[in-house]
């Protein structure tokens, strides 16, 4: 299971970024919660379209309904909020500021 969710994540990292962002939007619509939601389903869940079981076939599968689920969705969303999200997923996280390290108290007192 994890191994098939490694192989998805490197597939699918950056439409899956995208998508996150866009589901954060305030105006982001309803049907595409649901479709998040029901993508996230079938690829937890332990029925699928063709089993795991056979060797290269079962993973093979999600490899591809996974990703152009992920497109389609991405496809069809507003402008404003497939730019967001696309403005969102590109930018490169804040440095966190290191300020001085907390000092022991001196001479406590009670």
């Amino acid at each position: 299971m994890w191994k098939r969710l490694t192989v998805l994540w490197v597939a699918v990292k950056g439409d899956a970024r995208r998508l996150w962002f866009a589901l954060g939007h305030p105006q982001a619509p309803g049907w595409l919660k649901l479709g998040a939601a029901a993508l996230v389903l079938y690829v937890v869940s332990p029925i699928d379209l063709v089993p795991d079981v056979l060797p290269v076939v079962g993973v093979l599968d999600d490899l591809i309904i996974v990703p152009m689920a992920l497109r389609w969705l991405l496809a069809r969303l507003p402008d404003h909020i497939r730019q967001y999200a696309e403005d969102r997923s590109t930018r490169k996280p804040r440095a966190v500021p290191r300020g001085k390290p907390a000092s022991p108290r001196k001479g406590f007192t009670r």
